[in-house]
């Protein structure tokens, strides 16, 4: 019973956020598109998919894979918009390597960070802090097991873990690269950037926004406060604009 409450919850958090801006038909056919998108992840043809990520796995320790998730997650990324996956490792590092900063000088923060992977794989670039932020309690507790059991170790880097929704989460006042997997649905993803670019005018600093799978880099494009930096339809790097006080 205690874990339907939290499920309950989330459905009709979802319901009333949903109808409120698509109305309630609209709502229905995309709850049902929804749901029959679970039951067909569910077969055992579309499980055995889920196995083709699991070599950071075995070789660091970790449990970080999209391969085992229970149906009472499943239904709770559906009512949270997006389902968790984890980022492919020489796509991350390259994205991260290629921004060629001053690492140390920086805090690593990523929004939607699920089981942790991408935080893991931020370790090896020596930033001052990591920071996760996930909002699915279930994959926060991995993301807590998965700090204990990684066999690459932290080198020497403390990751800080919260589990809460991004948009009341308190954005550190200090040069930030934030990561996004595609982690929102489009409405959150400009209340997120919005609290960003509020962040970045009220302590102007270095910020870089690293967003893999960008399916909707306009809300990105269309923010005066960053510019495109580099990217293709894999990821998009964007950097805060010093020029931009002009343009508010």
């Amino acid at each position: 019973m205690a874990e339907s409450l939290p499920i309950a919850r989330a459905f009709l958090g979802w319901w009333r956020d949903s109808a409120r801006r698509l109305g309630p038909w609209r709502t229905l056919v995309r709850l049902g598109a929804g749901m029959g998108d679970l039951l067909l992840d569910l077969t055992p043809a579309r499980r055995r998919l889920r196995y083709g990520d699991l070599e950071f796995d075995w070789e660091y320790g970790v449990n970080t894979s999209w391969a085992n998730p229970s149906l009472s997650t499943r239904l709770r990324e559906l009512f949270a918009g997006r389902q968790y996956m984890p980022t492919d490792p020489e796509l991350f590092r390259a994205a991260i390597g290629g921004l060629g900063i001053d690492y140390p000088q920086f805090t690593f923060l990523d929004l939607g960070s699920g089981k942790g992977r991408a935080l893991l794989l931020a370790s090896e670039f020596g930033f001052r802090r990591i920071v996760g932020v996930e909002l699915l309690p279930e994959l926060h507790r991995v993301a807590q097991a998965n700090l204990g059991r990684f066999q690459g170790g932290v080198h020497g880097r403390r990751i800080e873990l919260w589990c809460g929704d991004a948009r009341q989460f308190c954005i550190p006042e200090e040069p930030l690269v934030v990561f996004l997997f595609d982690p929102f649905p489009e409405h959150i993803l400009e209340q997120v950037m919005l609290r960003l670019e509020q962040s970045w005018r009220k302590f102007p600093r270095k910020l870089f926004v690293v967003y893999q799978n960008p399916i909707s880099e306009h809300v990105l494009s269309g923010a005066v406060w960053l510019r495109r930096r580099s990217g293709d339809v894999r990821v998009a790097v964007y950097e805060a604009n010093a020029g931009a006080d002009a343009l508010r």
